[in-house]
C-alpha cells in the first residue's frame, strides 16, 4: 500500500491544491483531493484484471471549480433537500439558502465541496487512510453552530474504500454528510449506466412531489420501476422514466430508498456490470439511500474529453431521508447536540464476478 500525492493547481484564492492517491497491492487506486474533499477516481479491475477508471470527473481543478453536478463530492452540512430551506430548531427557525429552486440541496451554494479541506495520510499494513479535516463556522449556509468535521477515507488490497464521517459541534445543528461519486462500473468512458444491474434491498420508497421534496408518505415498490429487491437492469427500469409519475418528477431516478436493514450496518445496495464482471456492493449504517441516475447530467469537458450525458452514471447516497428536519417521523436524527458524537460509515466494496452470466 502507499500514499501518493501531487499538486492541483490553485484555486481562485490562491490556495494550492493537493490531490492524494492510495495505491493497494493489486494497483488499484482512489483519488481524493483537499479542495472539497472530493473523490476524483477510483480505478478497479475487471474480470481480466485491467484496471478502469469508475468514477466520472475532470482532469484538471477547473472541472470542479465550476458546476460540475457534485462529482465526487463529500456533501454537508446536510445531504440532499429541504423544503423552502427552512427548519426549526428548539423553538427557532433558520433559513438556509434555496440553491435548489424554492428548496436548499446538499448543503447550499457553497457547501463543504467548495472548501478547503485540511488533510492527513495514513499508511498502514493492508490498508491506507487519508483523513480530511474543516470546521464549519457558526452561521456557514445559514446552519447554526460550529461543526468540526472529519472524513476519513480508507482503501485496502480487498477494493473497499470506507469513508467514515464524524462530527461534533458547540451548538444544535443539523448534521447528514454523504458522498456524491458518479459511478459507471464499465468506465467513466462507457456512456451510460443502463447496461448496469442494481439490486437495492429496500420494500419502499419515499415518494416526492414538485421540487422532489418528500410528501411525507411512504410507497411500496412491488409493481414499480423501484422494484429493485431481485436486480433491475436499469435501462429497463428507465424506460418509464416518461410514464411513471415518480419517475416523471425527476426524469429517471432520483429517490430515497427505505433500507429494509434500517440504521444497522448492512448491505444496501449492489451494482453490477455484467460484461466487465465489476460489482460494488454498497454497505452503510445509515437507514437511507439515494438512487440518482444522473437524470440531468450534461457536463462537456469530462476526463479524456468525455461529454457527460444523461444516465452516464448513477450515485448511491447514504443518508437519512430528504426533509427529516420538517418530517419528523421519517426514520433517524438529523439534529446533532453539543454532547453528542456524529459517527457513520459508508463502505463501497468493489468485487468481481469471475465468470460471464450464462455460463
Amino acid at each position: 500500500m502507499s500514499v501518493m500525492t501531487k499538486p492541483f493547481s490553485c484555486t481562485p484564492d490562491g490556495h494550492a491544491v493537493t490531490l492524494y492517491t492510495l495505491v493497494n497491492a493489486g494497483g488499484a487506486s482512489v483519488s481524493v483531493m483537499d479542495y472539497g474533499a472530493i473523490v476524483t477516481s477510483i480505478c478497479v479491475p475487471d474480470r481480466e484484471g485491467r484496471l478502469s477508471d469508475v468514477a466520472l470527473g475532470f482532469d484538471t481543478l477547473e472541472g470542479y471549480l465550476a458546476d460540475h453536478g457534485c462529482m465526487g463530492d463529500t456533501v454537508g452540512r446536510y445531504g440532499n433537500r429541504i423544503a423552502n430551506g427552512r427548519f426549526t430548531l428548539d423553538g427557532r427557525v433558520y433559513q438556509l439558502g434555496l440553491n435548489n429552486g424554492k428548496n436548499h440541496l446538499h448543503g447550499g451554494f457553497d457547501g463543504f465541496s467548495r472548501r478547503m479541506w485540511t488533510a492527513e495520510a495514513l499508511p498502514g499494513n493492508g490498508q491506507d487512510s487519508l483523513r480530511m479535516h474543516r470546521v464549519s463556522p457558526d452561521g456557514e449556509e445559514g446552519y447554526p453552530g460550529t461543526l468540526d468535521v472529519s472524513v476519513t477515507f480508507t482503501w485496502d488490497d480487498a477494493c473497499n474504500l470506507s469513508i467514515r464521517y464524524q462530527a461534533v459541534t458547540d451548538r444544535p445543528t443539523l448534521c447528514n454528510l454523504t458522498n456524491h461519486t458518479y459511478f459507471n462500473l464499465a468506465g467513466q468512458d462507457h456512456g451510460t449506466i443502463c447496461d448496469h444491474e442494481l439490486t437495492v434491498y429496500a420494500d419502499v420508497i419515499t415518494p416526492v412531489a414538485q421540487g422532489l421534496i418528500p410528501t411525507g408518505a411512504y410507497m411500496p415498490v412491488s409493481g414499480t420501476p423501484f422494484d429493485m429487491r431481485g436486480g433491475l437492469l436499469l435501462g429497463d427500469g428507465l424506460r418509464a422514466a416518461d410514464t411513471c409519475e415518480q419517475m416523471r418528477l425527476a426524469g429517471g431516478y432520483d429517490h430515497n430508498f427505505v433500507l429494509r436493514k434500517g440504521e444497522a450496518m448492512g448491505l444496501a445496495a449492489r451494482l453490477c456490470h455484467p460484461q466487465s464482471g465489476r460489482v460494488m456492493e454498497t454497505i452503510t449504517d445509515q437507514p437511507g439511500v439515494q438512487l440518482y441516475t444522473a437524470c440531468m447530467t450534461d457536463f462537456a469537458g469530462g476526463k479524456g474529453g468525455m461529454h457527460y450525458g444523461r444516465y452516464s452514471g448513477l450515485c448511491l447516497e447514504t443518508q437519512h431521508f430528504p426533509d427529516s428536519p420538517n418530517q419528523p417521523h421519517f426514520a433517524g436524527r438529523v439534529v446533532l447536540r453539543p454532547d453528542e458524537t456524529y459517527d457513520t460509515t459508508t463502505i463501497y466494496a468493489f468485487r468481481v464476478e469471475k465468470e460471464p452470466r450464462g455460463m
